[in-house]
């Protein structure tokens, strides 16, 4: 028989920022599920993570604006029109156009008989990442190629979309998952019961052990001012302002550096903030970093910070991985009491969480924070445990590569050439 294969839509690949995605491909690989990925979009970033380079899945791109590749359109149009599938395919996309009549829309659209005409006939499932314009372009192909289609939600895919969009996209796929309660409740107001949840969680094994946590640095030296990190790209909903502002209303005896990492179109902005306000040789804008840089900075921190907060348009986190990496190496955390971030930190257990947009807050937690080591390592410590019981990825690779087995048709053997006492082995 035959392999049944899997194809996964991404926005783009890879991602610096995605590191969630690229650890739930390399993990469904090693259960066995033979994955082909399919990106929207060509990478942006200077740098991979090690996993990247992991990950065998072969990389298609579909064409990013249709009029780049004029032969590639031209033949999945050509092709559709030999399709039984496509009247029901014009009926979909006519309705969505008259509610969306966007060029996005048409690219979509474009992509999807791109996507169509190219997969390989062993492909038995499409899975997408995202519910906003990837999975137009996967239900699209799924639609006019008679294939099944699931997807795992995010973030801002869940809470920007329109309430129409999200409605029929999540009754016409087989099956869903979303990485927060947060996004669930989201989503099963929409349409109760279609979308299980599946934390991202950690491999723990890619990290090195946490380091030795006893510095007892409180910021009163000035030859040993407190090191804070804040991991995160550069957009309104992490809430970079609001950590800027909060520094700046430190006390002036309090002595501190701040290492950000991440890119994005704020940048320029923050910057010209930080140089307002007398910062600059106190904050260091180090730019996206593949994951061994930023978990070295982990290591050398002795607090991490992320006021994320509700971005334009209702963009919003979901649970960032960014705060289990921290935890992994013990690193206190001090974040906002938002999105899905106290469903890994519980207040005054795990972390530290002040309400989002509130400078004022961040400031009395941070003073408290710096003056209190022995606080900071408890609260590290628990953190680290928090992530080893409850969040390492085998629950999340368990459900989602069974799903997908099921779909694609593949039977019993990818599970069992599965090693024993893997997350695909049950």
């Amino acid at each position: 028989m035959t392999e049944r294969r899997i194809a996964v839509v991404l926005k783009g690949y890879p991602r610096l920022s995605e590191t969630f995605i690229a650890q739930e491909i390399l993990a469904l690989e090693r259960c066995g599920l033979p994955l082909e990925i399919w990106s929207l979009r060509r990478p942006t970033d200077r740098f991979h993570h090690p996993m990247h380079a992991q990950i065998r899945a072969p990389v298609s791109y579909l064409p990013e604006y249709l009029h780049t590749a004029p032969l590639r359109v031209l033949r999945g149009v050509l092709a559709a029109l030999r399709r039984p599938r496509l009247p029901a395919l014009l009926a979909l996309f006519a309705r969505d156009f008259r509610r969306d009549p966007t060029a996005s829309r048409l690219r979509r659209f474009g992509q999807a008989l791109v996507l169509a005409r190219e997969l390989p006939a062993a492909i038995g499932h499409i899975h997408v990442h995202f519910l906003h314009t990837p999975a137009s372009v996967a239900r699209y192909a799924a639609v006019l190629t008679g294939r099944g289609w699931s997807f795992s939600a995010h973030a801002k895919d869940i809470w920007t979309t329109p309430d129409w969009e999200l409605t029929e996209k999540l009754h016409d796929a087989r099956w869903g998952v979303t990485c927060t309660r947060d996004g669930q409740r989201r989503l099963d107001r929409l349409a109760p019961g279609r979308t299980l949840l599946a934390y991202h969680g950690l491999d723990l094994g890619r990290f090195p052990p946490a380091p030795d946590r006893n510095d007892r640095r409180d910021g009163t030296d000035p030859a040993a001012p407190l090191r804070l990190l804040c991991v995160g790209r550069l957009v309104a909903k992490k809430g970079h302002d609001d950590l800027i502002a909060a520094l700046a209303g430190l006390p002036a005896t309090l002595h501190w550096r701040l290492d950000l990492i991440g890119g994005g179109e704020l940048r320029d902005a923050l910057e010209a903030d930080v140089r307002d306000r007398d910062l600059a040789g106190r904050v260091s804008f180090r730019g996206a970093l593949a994951q061994p840089e930023v978990i070295a900075a982990m290591r050398a921190a002795d607090l991490f910070v992320l006021p994320t907060k509700p971005g334009p348009g209702g963009d919003r986190d979901g649970l960032p991985n960014v705060l289990m990496e921290a935890a992994s190496q013990a690193l206190p955390i001090l974040a906002t009491a938002f999105g899905g971030t106290p469903e890994f930190i519980a207040d005054e257990v795990h972390g530290v969480l002040v309400q989002p947009g509130e400078p004022a807050a961040l400031i009395a937690a941070l003073i408290r924070l710096a003056g209190d080591p022995d606080l900071r390592l408890r609260l590290g410590a628990a953190a680290r445990a928090r992530l080893v019981e409850d969040f390492s990825e085998e629950r999340a690779v368990s459900l989602i590569a069974g799903r997908l087995r099921g779909s694609a048709g593949a039977g019993a053997s990818a599970l069992d050439s599965a090693p024993e006492g893997s997350p695909c082995a049950s």
